[in-house]
């Protein structure tokens, strides 16, 4: 990118192009639909690998840090160099949720610099939020079905969010399903599919794919995690938890984001 321009020759570092929303905080879903005003988007820098022909990549993490904050100098308001904390795992989700961020990422202060490699030496740890869904229907799959398919209730409507299949290992899988099977019928559940919106990765709930589904009377509920809330009102990267056999389906309504 052009802001980066000058930088002194034979320099390389890593970062990441973040929107910033009106909050102050970065947002996914400004950055994917490609509706951030140029100046809601920047540069965040996290790691120097090379200064002027110079070969960091082998020094530890916190030297490298180091030498990012002496040596580079920023002149443009486009880019930042991403602060950092020395904290205990357990300290840190909780500020995370507080402050309404997407999670962290954890990285050893004596690690060296491995392109291409998901080392033991970092993780990625996202904070989820999550409620109760009603499950209305699901796609067939290997041990019964392959993803659900979930909402909650407005109104007397039952409005759909999202097709959920991370959670599940073959014997949920079946536990699942034969909690299930019994409530298949013919009419879909909800009011709002099929999905005339298309979605930028195809992944719209429509009419032809509608087909592949089978509908169940909205009678289960389960527990679901997931990251936000997008623009379109469904969930990005939503995790079955458990199944509520306390939940009454018809108190399951969208909770408030505080």
């Amino acid at each position: 990118m052009e802001v980066l321009a000058d930088l002194p020759e034979g320099t390389v570092v890593d970062g990441e192009v973040v929107a910033i929303d009106d909050s102050g905080r970065p947002n996914f879903n400004l950055l994917q639909n490609f509706r951030a005003e140029a100046a809601r988007i920047q540069y965040y820098v996290f790691d120097l690998l090379c200064w002027k022909d110079r070969d960091l990549t082998r020094l530890p993490l916190i030297e490298r840090r180091m030498l990012l904050n002496a040596l580079l100098v920023v002149n443009d308001k486009r880019i930042r160099i991403a602060d950092y904390v020395e904290a205990a795992p357990r300290d840190l989700p909780a500020a995370v949720r507080e402050q309404g961020l997407e999670g962290i990422v954890g990285k050893q202060k004596d690690s060296h610099y491995q392109p291409g490699k998901r080392s033991g030496a970092w993780i990625k740890y996202r904070v989820n939020r999550g409620q109760e869904f009603v499950i209305g229907g699901y796609f067939p799959g290997p041990h019964g079905f392959d993803s659900l398919i979930v909402g909650y209730y407005d109104g007397d409507k039952l409005t759909y969010v999202a097709r959920t299949r991370n959670g599940f290992v073959p014997a949920s899988r079946r536990q699942v399903f034969s909690k299930l099977k019994h409530l298949v019928t013919a009419e879909c559940p909800f009011v709002n599919l099929p999905e005339t919106r298309r979605s930028r990765f195809g992944e719209e709930l429509n009419a032809e794919k509608m087909k592949k589904a089978v509908w169940l009377r909205p009678e289960a509920v389960a527990q679901i995690e997931f990251l936000e809330w997008t623009e379109a009102s469904r969930l990005r990267h939503s995790k079955f938890v458990a199944l509520r056999e306390d939940k009454n389906p018809r108190s399951v309504i969208k909770e408030e984001v505080g």
